[in-house]
């Protein structure tokens, strides 16, 4: 039997067509920005996971995004409380952080035991050079995570694995938002993991 993962979007045509996918990440994305994280953050790590079974890939996604950015075309946000939504334009260091959140969503479950999410595509969900950039900082936590049952790690761990695969290191609140994204897509790979068995 299939099992399609489906949280909290707004409708099945969030999922009907890559350029769809890529319009329900990135509204989602702007969602933890402009309101925080917590379920908004679960939000997008849910469009991400299903964006992952589809058989998306980082680069598909950067370039559907991309291709709006230049057709100037606005993007209408999810509904607020007051029951508008905004519109907003798609903007190029959005685009990329938004990609790098999903990339990082990807090497997530590409680290966790197998099977969770199961990959309807051969594809590779991400680009060898993400791959390498993050994959050591995922496990990382991954295994915290999971062999040790942590929550949390201290920053500077994750910081000496930036500088020895980057050479560089991002700043502390950095390193400890992209470490939450990893820690609530674990959360969220888990629960749908303990739906299936």
């Amino acid at each position: 039997m299939q099992h399609r993962f489906h949280v909290n979007a707004s409708s099945d045509d969030d999922f009907r067509s890559s350029r769809n996918i890529a319009i329900s990440l990135f509204k989602r994305y702007k969602n933890v920005i402009n309101r925080g994280g917590g379920d908004n953050l679960k939000e997008f790590i849910s469009a991400g996971v299903n964006a992952y079974a589809l058989g998306c890939t980082d680069e598909g996604l950067r370039k559907e995004l991309m291709d709006i950015e230049d057709s100037g075309l606005e993007i209408e946000g999810l509904g607020s409380c007051g029951g508008t939504s905004l519109k907003f334009k798609v903007h190029s260091f959005e685009i990329r952080e938004c990609i790098l959140w999903l990339g990082i969503v990807f090497i997530t479950i590409l680290c966790t035991p197998q099977p969770t999410v199961i990959r309807w595509s051969p594809t590779p969900p991400v680009s060898a050079d993400v791959l390498h950039q993050w994959k050591g900082f995922c496990a990382i936590i991954a295994d915290a995570y999971y062999v040790k049952g942590m929550a949390w790690l201290p920053v500077k761990i994750l910081q000496l694995e930036q500088m020895a695969v980057t050479g560089t290191s991002e700043k502390p609140s950095v390193v400890a938002s992209r470490m939450q994204l990893v820690f609530s897509t674990l959360e969220v790979c888990s629960s749908v993991a303990n739906m299936y068995t």
